[in-house]
């Protein structure tokens, strides 16, 4: 009976311990390097462009969607063909088109006033702004900046009539005087720091500021440097008087917030637009247009 119990005590110790083992189908237990390990950044301009179309999310499957401000040319502006079509049309248009074409994406473009493209890349409401953008830093927590698609400068501008009234751009920061530049941009930036006494007059449109300029409700307007020159060819009583100096030169795409995969993907359809000459071909073609009949700001209706 010893010997019996013996056993029976030896078999339950026996189970015990198997029951405390676990059995192989369990699931481990995590290491410390498991545990919240965070993965490594993925770097999507080493990809492919196969590749990064296989990974890439955009606003709306499908479709690059950008918002974009036409009262820029020629950058952005509409082209009113011989029977009074109008064609958005500008180097930035055309450069969407190359992006959308490269990424295998439809284009989308909404039009707005220019401090609504700021407000819809922030929100991620759309992918791209393409509007001139310059690269601010004050600009970069809330959207990315592609690489630099375009180099261009600032100008002060002024009618014809007062092209010798002022021999510096000093002598413009004057109480007396009204200063214009565009809502929400670098213009008006540009205006604070260089005509902080004038009083400065902000304006939705270019458009905006070349009208009162051209009016006499304005003394100077601050434009950047292209788009005063397509300004001064479409209206020759608009004198460029000053270059303005600016530490942020050139135009790069704002893309939305938090999409590494679209940067980089804007990034390489950039390069290959320099690369193969097409980004000189928009330019030489968006000045041509420029010199025409055109529009600028949003159509009505």
């Amino acid at each position: 009976m010893k010997k019996f119990l013996a056993l029976l005590l030896t078999l339950a110790m026996a189970l015990s311990l198997a029951a405390c083992g676990g059995s192989k189908g369990d699931t481990p237990a995590q290491t410390p390097s498991d545990a919240g390990a965070p993965e490594e950044d993925v770097d999507y301009s080493a990809m492919s462009i196969d590749e990064l179309k296989a990974v890439l999310s955009t606003v709306t499957d499908g479709k690059l969607t950008v918002a974009t401000s036409p009262d820029f040319a020629p950058y952005e502006f509409y082209a009113i063909d011989e029977d009074g079509n109008a064609q958005l049309s500008g180097f930035d248009m055309a450069l969407a088109q190359y992006v959308a074409d490269f990424l295998g994406l439809t284009l989308e473009v909404v039009p707005m006033d220019f401090d609504g493209v700021l407000s819809e890349v922030t929100a991620g409401n759309v992918d791209l702004g393409m509007a001139g953008l310059s690269p601010d830093p004050t600009r970069m927590d809330a959207m990315s900046f592609s690489d630099i698609y375009y180099m261009g400068g600032q100008s002060l501008v002024v009618i014809q009539d007062n092209k010798d009234k002022w021999s510096s751009l000093a002598e413009l920061n004057d109480p007396a005087l009204s200063i214009g530049a565009q809502l929400g941009s670098i213009q008006y930036d540009l205006a604070v720091a260089n005509t902080p006494d004038a009083d400065i007059v902000q304006l939705a449109k270019v458009t905006d500021v070349v009208s009162e300029l051209l009016g006499g409700k304005l003394d100077a307007g601050f434009i950047e440097t292209v788009v005063a020159e397509s300004y001064a060819k479409n209206y020759p009583e608009l004198y460029v008087a000053f270059d303005v100096p600016y530490e942020v030169e050139g135009s790069a795409i704002g893309v939305v917030k938090d999409n590494p995969a679209l940067l980089a993907g804007v990034n390489m359809a950039i390069a290959a637009a320099v690369e193969d000459g097409s980004m000189d071909a928009y330019v030489a073609e968006a000045n041509e247009l420029a010199a025409g009949n055109i529009h600028e700001g949003l159509l009505e209706g």
